[in-house]
């Protein structure tokens, strides 16, 4: 959807509050249908000022109302601050909901979640009272402080855009630093000075590369310089904070510009290392690719691949795609002739993804499915290899390339052929067809050996009967020589491999 910002819009930046005319219709009905979906609001609205208090709506529910953004990915969280102290949010708000958290209330904020039964739609609300935090320059954390007008919270906000609030009921448009006209602009700047704000929470400089990814916004001059002059901070944030944003980065839309200026900045260097050391040296005869950017642009075609999955955003696909290849650095070599190598480059890409994803405090099966996708990534130049030779893999090569894939097998499909950047028209799609044809053989055999629950012939029930042993280490041994036998030959059948096994039995020293 368009957005329905007009270049023209722009309110002066030092009026606390923009008056029905500085909105345009379709602005003004962007935050109308907001509270259309969100009636929720106005109730909420109606029992704090009934108790003496202010409510205003604020953060990205308004931003994305004026960006036109309603429908992507549908809101469900909303945030507002208040004039009430957290006491008396948290007693209001047990009378608006049976679901309230106070799991932030040293810090002003109250939450709740409330059934809106017209819509089925759950809320997930959070109230916050005006803050006016001052942070030490060594904490995490603030020192908190409440305040007492909504334009002093708002300036304690991260950007502009999100500095912007309506006061409910009365629909009062609040934009004290010029949100609107950077909204429309899409500029990305701070309402207090940059160094003041990424001094207060060092994490918003990764937001702001989050917001160049999700908005397509455009850093102002002087936040760039900011990020880059204090781009060491972001180390007294928590490993847990970092991981989040760099997941929300990468399941934007377009995470490249994001990533830019993660680099450009000099933050990547502390919370992705991997990423900048991939800006390898060209050498003098140019005789291998810009890593980095190889890599961007195979993470933009995964991207463009996963339809194929059954879920998108997914975040697995586009960190093996990022990451694919940063082994290289530590695995370079230059040969004879000015050839450069980077030999197990995919082994060691893999252990250093295992290790950073780790830190980041990534779940585990993230980090396992990441690593094992980065291990496997070379595997089908192979059967490429073989087939321009008018060769190609046997049945048992297909089904160990299977096997080895697991549940992984279409990210492994998705990140081979994203891999593919050659400017070699004639060899992409040589490359292009031979992956046809694997994944072609691949259904051939999956119809009919149901390959993708490769397993012997025989379970280990049954191979306890036959070799009258009780579970143990050979029971193990057994079932892994018979599931080679399976790779290698196909199904055998019940009695084949019954032969199979007794034989194997035959040849274990006792």
């Amino acid at each position: 959807m368009p957005s329905p910002l007009p270049a023209s819009a722009q309110p002066s930046s030092g009026d606390a509050t923009v008056p029905p005319g500085g909105l345009d219709e379709v602005q003004q009905e962007s935050l109308a249908a907001l509270l259309r979906l969100t009636p929720v609001a106005d109730r909420l609205a109606g029992l704090f000022v009934d108790a003496g208090h202010t409510l205003f709506l604020v953060g990205g529910s308004v931003r994305d109302a004026l960006l036109g953004r309603l429908g992507a990915g549908g809101v469900t969280d909303l945030d507002f601050t208040t004039s009430a102290r957290p006491d008396d949010i948290e007693a209001l708000l047990r009378r608006f909901s049976p679901a309230v958290w106070t799991i932030g209330k040293e810090f002003g904020t109250v939450g709740c979640q409330v059934l809106d039964e017209a819509t089925g739609t759950t809320w997930v609300v959070e109230v916050t009272t005006f803050r006016s935090d001052a942070y030490d320059a060594d904490s995490r954390k603030p020192a908190v402080a409440f305040g007492d007008t909504v334009e002093g919270d708002l300036l304690r906000r991260d950007f502009t855009v999100n500095a912007m609030a309506l006061e409910l009921p009365s629909r009062r448009f609040v934009d004290p630093y010029g949100g609107l006209r950077h909204l429309a602009r899409k500029i990305l700047m701070t309402p207090a000075e940059p160094e003041e704000s990424f001094s207060d929470d060092p994490l918003r400089m990764m937001r702001a590369a989050r917001f160049a990814a999700q908005l397509g916004m455009v850093p102002a001059p002087d936040v760039v310089m900011a990020m880059e002059a204090m781009s060491d901070r972001i180390a007294i944030v928590s490993a847990e904070r970092v991981r989040d944003e760099l997941s929300k980065l990468l399941l934007a839309d377009h995470p490249r510009p994001g990533l830019d200026l993660l680099v450009g900045t000099g933050l990547a260097a502390h919370v992705l290392p991997e990423l900048p050391a991939l800006q390898l040296e060209v050498d003098e005869h140019h005789r291998h690719k810009d890593v980095y950017e190889h890599s961007l642009t195979v993470l933009d075609q995964a991207i463009e691949l996963e339809p194929r999955l059954p879920a998108r955003p997914d975040l697995v696909n586009r960190l093996a795609a990022l990451l694919h290849d940063i082994g290289k650095p530590r695995t370079r070599q230059f040969e004879a002739g000015g050839k450069v190598s980077f030999h197990h480059h995919d082994v060691v890409g893999a252990k250093m993804a295992r290790k950073r994803l780790t830190a980041l405090r990534y779940p585990g099966d993230v980090v396992k499915a990441v690593s094992e996708l980065i291990a496997l990534h070379l595997r089908f130049h192979g059967y490429g290899a073989g087939v321009a030779e008018g060769g190609g893999w046997t049945d048992s090569a297909v089904r160990r390339y299977v096997r080895d894939a697991g549940d992984e097998l279409e990210r492994l499909h998705i990140l081979t052929r994203a891999d593919c950047t050659t400017r070699n028209r004639a060899r992409a799609a040589r490359l292009s067809a031979a992956y046809d044809d694997l994944e072609e053989r691949i259904a051939v055999l999956a119809e009919e050996e149901e390959l993708g629950a490769l397993r012997p012939d025989l379970d280990g029930n049954a191979i306890m009967e036959i070799l009258g042993v009780g579970p143990g280490r050979v029971v193990g041994q057994a079932y892994a020589h018979l599931l080679e036998r399976r790779i290698d030959d196909g199904p055998l059948g019940p009695e084949r491999a019954r032969e199979e096994l007794l034989a194997w039995w035959e040849r274990q020293p006792r």
